[in-house]
């Protein structure tokens, strides 16, 4: 079974981005878009505080009025957030990202972040596990000279 760590083991990116909560919504999705990422962390004094997506930017940015360069973070980001830990397995984060309508799980361990995963990673890590599963299963069948 797939896990987070094997998730977070196979990403190219092993950073993760973060904003500081006084710092901009321009600032933000400037960022997002200059590393084609779409979620940041949001900090204060160091510690993640909560996460900031590109669909904050839609919902609660110019289409309630405000302006990307005089919004702070802290004013629109998401600061419930749901976690993972780097056993939780790929299955589990598809029910939470199902459950809770988001796309982006911060792992944390020993109240430490760790990484973060997005759904992409999520579904391809569980097309790749359906394949596997049906390789096998075609495999034992052929081997069992199984005639329809």
């Amino acid at each position: 079974m797939t896990t987070v760590r094997d998730l977070l083991e196979a990403k190219e990116i092993v950073k993760s981005f973060s904003v500081a909560s006084t710092d901009t919504v321009l600032k933000a999705i400037k960022m997002m878009a200059d590393s084609h990422i779409g979620a940041l962390l949001v900090t204060e004094g160091g510690k993640v505080v909560g996460i900031y997506t590109e669909r904050d930017y839609l919902c609660k940015g110019e289409n309630e009025g405000r302006t990307a360069k005089d919004t702070k973070i802290k004013d629109v980001m998401v600061s419930k957030m749901i976690t993972v830990t780097s056993e939780t397995t790929v299955e589990q984060c598809m029910g939470l990202m199902k459950q809770y309508g988001v796309r982006h799980l911060p792992v944390v361990e020993n109240d430490r972040l760790v990484g973060l995963v997005s759904m992409r990673d999520v579904v391809f890590a569980a097309i790749e596990n359906k394949e596997g599963e049906i390789r096998g299963l075609e495999n034992y069948i052929l081997s069992s000279e199984f005639q329809s």
